[in-house]
C-alpha cells in the first residue's frame, strides 16, 4: 500500500484504530461494519488540506455544497442496513466523494451508487479506482428516481435528506429488504424502512443532519 493510502501522522493506521475505538464507545457493535471502516483510508476522500481531520468525528466539506458524513453516521447507517447479515445488491443514493460507497463495497456483494453532480462523481470514481474496488457501479443520474432497471435491492441507503420517503425508492426495495434514509427539512430524523410481504414498516432511529436530497442532474 502506498504512503498516501496507508497514511502518515494524523492519517496513519494508528489514527484509524482510534476512530474504531471511538465508534465502539459510540455504540457501533457490528464487527463487519467496523472492519470495513478500518479498511478504507478516509483521508484520500477529502482535500489534502483537510486530511489531518479525516478521522475526527465530524462532517467535512467536499465541494459543490456537499459533505462527507462523520464516521459515526457512516458506521451507524451501514450497521443498520446490514442488520448482522449479508447484503447482496445495494443501492446508494448520493455517491458524494465515494467514502460511504467504499465502505458499502466491503459489506455487500454489489453496490450501485447514483450521484446527480457530474464533477463530484468524477472525483469519486478516481478515489474508488485508486482503491481497486471492483464491485461498485456508479451512475450520473437523478437519485430520487433510484435505478429501477436493476431493482430490486435488498438494501437502499440514502445519504441526503428528503422531505418525504420517495415512492420510487420504496418500490425498488426487495421484500425483506431494508432502506435507511434521513427524512425532514429543518429537523431531520434517520428512518429504517423494512419491506414485508404486506407493508413497509417504519422505525425512527435518531436525529441527523444531512444536505437536502435534490432531483435532476448537474
Amino acid at each position: 500500500m502506498s504512503a498516501a493510502m496507508s497514511g502518515i501522522g494524523m492519517t496513519s493506521q494508528r489514527t484509524r484504530a482510534r476512530m474504531l475505538a471511538r465508534l465502539r464507545e459510540q455504540g457501533i457493535r457490528d464487527e463487519v461494519t467496523l472492519a470495513a471502516m478500518g479498511s478504507i483510508p478516509r483521508h484520500i476522500f477529502v482535500d489534502e488540506a483537510l486530511s489531518s481531520r479525516a478521522y475526527e468525528d465530524v462532517a467535512l466539506p467536499i465541494g459543490f455544497g456537499q459533505t462527507i458524513s462523520q464516521p459515526y453516521i457512516v458506521a451507524r447507517m451501514t450497521e443498520v442496513l446490514r442488520n448482522n447479515g449479508p447484503l447482496n445488491r445495494v443501492l446508494e443514493i448520493g455517491t458524494g466523494c465515494g467514502y460511504q460507497t467504499a465502505v458499502l463495497s466491503k459489506v455487500a456483494k454489489e453496490v450501485y451508487s447514483v450521484e446527480r453532480i457530474g464533477p463530484l462523481l468524477m472525483k469519486a470514481r478516481g478515489h474508488l479506482r485508486e482503491l481497486r474496488l471492483r464491485n461498485i457501479k456508479l451512475k450520473h443520474a437523478d437519485g430520487t428516481m433510484g435505478l429501477p432497471d436493476l431493482a430490486p435491492y435488498d438494501g437502499i441507503m440514502v445519504t441526503a435528506a428528503s422531505g418525504h420517503i420517495p415512492e420510487d425508492l420504496l418500490e425498488q426495495l426487495a421484500v425483506g429488504g431494508r432502506m435507511v434514509i434521513p427524512v425532514g427539512t429543518d429537523e431531520q430524523t434517520l428512518y429504517l424502512i423494512e419491506r414485508t410481504e404486506t407493508e413497509y414498516r417504519q422505525t425512527k432511529l435518531e436525529a441527523v443532519k444531512f444536505v437536502p436530497l435534490l432531483g435532476g442532474t448537474s
